[in-house]
């Protein structure tokens, strides 16, 4: 009796437990609708994608990876709570500090981080020995500041010295330290902020102008690759030397613009291998794709569970599968612009509108990766690629964003109540 006394008691504490957590869940319900859905994704697709490396890198244990996902999905998820649970407005005062301490985290990486693919983007956390990737946390600082400012600029927005100076020197300064290292993710988040910066009645003129001076060195590259190409008739591959890590770095940049605009012939040398391989897994999975598990490519794909883990969903689950993640991302910025209207509060509207940009934006990107819409650039799935602190940081954007939904939600209620009374 006693032993079914002390289940019965243990059962009913978890339910209390369980109610008062799901009690204290506030925010965007369809947003946590879609994060578990993603996650759900997550799991499924890196599992697939992973199961043939598990097996050779760890003798047979193929869900070591998958273990890994569900560790690092239980603290994002963690994360996203928390995160929600506190005041946005305190992201404000935090910002201009978060903003000033990824500066010279920014300048420390490009010269002293760990070098990968002739770039370094990457510094080693020393307790945990996991590398992180410094750009992630310039992102959310740049827009948790740039909310600010604009919130704090609007009377002055219209002009140069005093409105667009003050708000484009950050965006400009974080773009121009990540750029070396990783130039698709600067010339993303500069799409996001002059995006942000656009809806934040900043003078289209200046915007424009921005947009032009951007567009040279973009320009620069797809001249040097057309002209490399018309030239030269040896392989991209073969002509890379040694030298500066700079030079390396644009003599990537130069391959990928001639590989997405020349694929044919990238295709035969092996520049585009990647690229290909992403091809013939959508070839296969056809409309409704191939099944769970049953993915071929992910033997040949490389980053199949990072970069192209889209191509295995679309192998699996066939375009009916990458439809519907595209859909869920495209429900996910619905959302996030309806709390943008609904907020109060200049602030928790623009850092609201500006994470959920920078979250679309990169999941376009890494979508159109794989269909070959766009150059390779090395930008993960928000959500779905395998875990790191890239998925942390995602994990507390999302937590940003549904602070503001959950403070909009209380002040709406309070509104409600008041107008009940009288």
């Amino acid at each position: 009796m006693e032993a079914t006394r002390d289940i019965r008691f243990n059962e009913l504490k978890n339910t209390f437990n369980t109610q008062h957590l799901l009690s204290k869940t506030k925010g965007d319900k369809v947003i946590w609708a879609l994060v578990v859905l993603l996650t759900l994704v997550s799991l499924l697709a890196v599992y697939s994608a992973t199961g043939s490396l598990a097996y050779k890198n760890y003798k047979g244990n193929t869900e070591i990876y998958l273990f890994k996902q569900v560790a690092f999905i239980g603290v994002g998820i963690m994360v996203i709570y928390f995160a929600h649970l506190i005041n946005y407005t305190f992201y404000s005062k935090a910002a201009k500090i978060v903003f000033m301490l990824s500066v010279p985290l920014l300048i420390y990486t490009l010269f002293f981080g760990v070098k990968m693919n002739e770039g370094s983007r990457w510094i080693r956390l020393p307790i945990i020995n996991m590398t992180m990737q410094t750009s992630d946390l310039a992102k959310l600082a740049l827009f948790m500041y740039l909310a600010r400012l604009l919130s704090k600029k609007q009377d002055v927005i219209k002009d140069f010295k005093k409105g667009f100076l003050p708000v484009m020197t950050p965006v400009a300064i974080t773009c121009l330290l990540i750029a070396p290292a990783n130039l698709s993710t600067a010339l993303l988040l500069g799409a996001s902020c002059l995006l942000l910066l656009f809806i934040g009645r900043v003078n289209t003129k200046h915007i424009l102008i921005t947009i032009g001076v951007a567009m040279i060195p973009v320009l620069l590259l797809i001249s040097a690759a057309v002209l490399r190409h018309k030239d030269d008739t040896e392989p991209v591959i073969a002509k890379k030397t040694a030298g500066s890590t700079l030079t390396a770095r644009v003599d990537t940049w130069v391959s990928r613009v001639e590989s997405f605009i020349y694929g044919s012939k990238e295709d035969i040398d092996g520049g585009a291998y990647q690229t290909s391989q992403a091809k013939i897994a959508i070839s296969k999975g056809g409309f409704f794709g191939v099944g769970p598990g049953n993915s071929t490519t992910r033997d040949f794909l490389p980053q199949a569970y990072n970069d192209f883990i889209y191509a295995i969903i679309i192998e699996e689950y066939g375009i009916a599968g990458g439809a519907f993640i595209m859909f869920i991302y495209l429900v996910f910025l619905y959302r996030c612009i309806r709390i943008f209207k609904r907020c109060p509060f200049a602030f928790g509207a623009f850092l609201a509108l500006g994470l959920s940009f920078t979250l679309a934006i990169q999941a376009v990107a890494n979508m159109a990766v794989t269909v070959n819409l766009f150059p390779v650039t090395g930008v993960t799935l928000p959500l779905v690629s395998m875990g790191g602190t890239s998925f942390i940081f995602t994990c507390l954007a999302i937590g940003i964003i549904l602070s503001v939904a959950r403070n909009v939600e209380q002040t709406e209620g309070k509104t409600q109540q008041k107008e009940a009374i009288a």
